[in-house]
């Protein structure tokens, strides 16, 4: 072994022990792994910043931003209503979202597919009071498995049909991975649904503040207007759109006459709703009751980059202390609309309007971004953290979802490489002001592509100093003294233990040549060797860096990277246990 090759192993071995162990955060152990290949000469001054225009990065970033809008939509609240109304356990919330991601992964890129159902797994995670790190793991677990059922699913089994062409004159076909795959998925989704409880639950780290603070009790007043959907429907239905997190606590008719709003009043049009809650459940509640936020009008209505919400404090000698936002004309002095209320401890009778504001009261205002810090400086008001409210907000509805479906659709039929569909994706959402552009930055992950950035160089080091051919000469040897089933099983174990570090496609290119011209020496048919390679690179259960579906949901789900292993071992011996013997089953050699 040459003093690079050495180096290599030393420094990717060391990078993995940090890693574990868990004292640094995995972006500055990267970053030191990066530094450290570089003083050692194992990369390349010119190849250092290499992993930042690689793909991976671009599709992570993209695929943060994409599965953002798609949640900010608020289209997945209402598939939720429609399709899964009742299950509320989280065992069988998360059996349901794993079921769909694996599903959808076998037609479909899988980190589509993934972005996709991630909105739901958060409102899901909401709706049981659990976090979402009980469902993301699993769920891109589930997506990694999907992708082995057809030649689409994943890029390993596309490269390994390829192989076989080359070295037979026929391809594998599209279902010709089903068997195997549709096993392996169901005994996959079996295992989560069983043990899920192995993994930690994870809360994001940047959530302290925001959690120090929260606010839960915020009063606002909607309308139910002509064409309302909400019109014949009553309190209780009303109530079922915010999951208990929010209520109606007075109802006034168009006349002006006060109702009680017990749970089988029926909406009328022209009614003024009293609705209390946490910002969330207010937003929901509104949003897909048909209502309409009573205070909000003129720009403030209209979703521009320029418009945004701002949550403050009332100082002790601010000039709004007193006063109501009907006798301060509000609106139409400032252009401000005020959404909601909220004062410690008291439930507020009268209208929004009609509150007279006191010393520590909390307001949300609605306006131009550059008028609100000059406006509250001169109220004497103390903006809080910022939170990403999006109570009174505008919607776009189905053009997100639109959106990520073309460039599914896209990727798919290979029009289009996945990097530049996701990015495409990601931009025709800015563009059509789905998400607004000062949002869009803060839906970026920094820690989580400064890693993988880093991390690509690093790990291309094990191929570009010839620690792969090691590698393969090592396998070769060992597997050369073993049963046809033992060979088998170190192939695809082999192919599991190398994808971090060269990722799935890598993995496939090297791996598949060695495996095949094994398995002619031995005079064994190659298809199942093929086989258990593509299985292997696309089962990286043990790692967020191997596979992009994993890195996608480490930063939402707050996991640390020694996380992985703790579900994700257990599955990779299932899936070795179970996917060795069916290979030889369908593929027989």
């Amino acid at each position: 072994m040459t003093l690079p090759q050495t180096f290599a192993f030393l420094i990717i071995g060391a990078m993995m022990v940090a890693f574990i162990w868990g004292r640094w955060r995995y972006d500055v152990v990267a970053v030191g792994a990066l530094l450290a290949a570089l003083a050692l000469g194992v990369v390349p001054p010119t190849e250092a910043f290499s992993g930042f225009s690689d793909d991976i990065v671009i599709i992570v970033a993209s695929a943060l931003i994409v599965s953002a809008t798609v949640s900010r939509s608020g289209i997945m609240e209402l598939a939720i209503r429609r399709f899964a109304p009742n299950i509320s356990t989280p065992r069988a919330q998360l059996i349901l979202l794993v079921v769909v991601v694996t599903i959808l992964s076998a037609f479909v890129k899988n980190i589509g597919a993934l972005a996709i159902m991630m909105p739901i797994a958060f409102q899901m995670a909401r709706k049981s009071g659990v976090s979402p790190s009980l469902f993301l793991m699993p769920m891109s677990f589930g997506s990694l498995l999907g992708g082995l059922m057809t030649q689409i699913g994943t890029s390993p089994n596309i490269i390994v049909s390829r192989v076989r062409q080359e070295m037979t004159g026929q391809a594998f076909g599209m279902f010709d991975y089903t068997p195997v795959g549709l096993a392996l998925s169901i005994v996959g989704i079996i295992f989560l649904a069983l043990c899920y409880r192995l993994l930690p639950e994870r809360k994001r780290e940047d959530s302290g503040l925001d959690r120090a603070i929260e606010i839960k009790n915020y009063t606002t007043e909607a309308r139910v207007i002509e064409d309302s959907a909400a019109i014949g429907k009553t309190v209780g239905d009303i109530h079922a759109s915010a999951d208990g997190q929010a209520m109606i606590t007075r109802l006034v008719s168009a006349s002006g006459q006060g109702r009680t709003p017990l749970p089988d009043a029926k909406l009328r049009a022209g009614d003024i709703l009293m609705i209390e809650g946490d910002p969330e459940a207010l937003d929901k509640m509104v949003s897909q009751s048909g209502l309409i936020f009573s205070e909000r009008r003129g720009a403030a209505t209209k979703d521009a980059a320029d418009i945004g919400i701002i949550e403050a404090v009332i100082g002790e000698t601010s000039a709004l202390i007193g006063a109501t936002a009907q006798e301060l004309t509000l609106f139409d002095r400032t252009g401000l609309n005020l959404l909601a209320v909220s004062r410690r401890d008291q439930r507020f009778t009268e209208r929004l309007g009609q509150i007279r504001f006191q010393n520590g009261d909390v307001i949300l205002l609605q306006g131009h971004l550059k008028r609100l810090p000059e406006l509250l400086r001169e109220w004497d008001c103390l903006p809080l953290v910022e939170r990403g409210l999006r109570l009174g907000s505008v919607r776009n509805g189905l053009v997100p979802l639109l959106i990520l479906l073309v460039a599914m659709a896209a990727t798919a039929l290979g029009i289009v490489p996945v990097a530049p569909a996701f990015f495409a994706a990601a931009v025709a959402m800015v563009l059509s002001r789905s998400i607004p552009l000062r949002d869009v930055y803060a839906q970026l992950d920094p820690p989580i592509l400064i890693m993988l950035a880093c991390l690509i160089p690093v790990s291309d080091s094990l191929r570009a100093t010839g620690g792969t051919e090691i590698i393969a000469s090592w396998l070769s040897m060992t597997a050369s003294t073993l049963p046809g089933w033992g060979a088998l099983a170190l192939i695809m174990v082999a192919a599991m233990a190398v994808t971090p570090f060269l990722n799935n496609a890598a993995t496939v290119l090297v791996m598949a040549p060695i495996a095949a011209t094994f398995a002619t020496d031995l005079g064994y048919a190659p298809e199942a060797f093929l086989l258990a390679v593509a299985i292997g690179a696309g089962c990286d259960f043990l790692t967020p860096i191997g596979h992009q579906c994993n890195t996608l949901v480490m930063g939402p789900g707050g996991y640390k990277f020694g996380d992985y292993w703790r579900l994700g071992a257990p599955l990779s011996l299932i899936v070795v246990l179970v996917g060795v013997p069916m290979l030889m089953l369908v593929w027989p050699f």
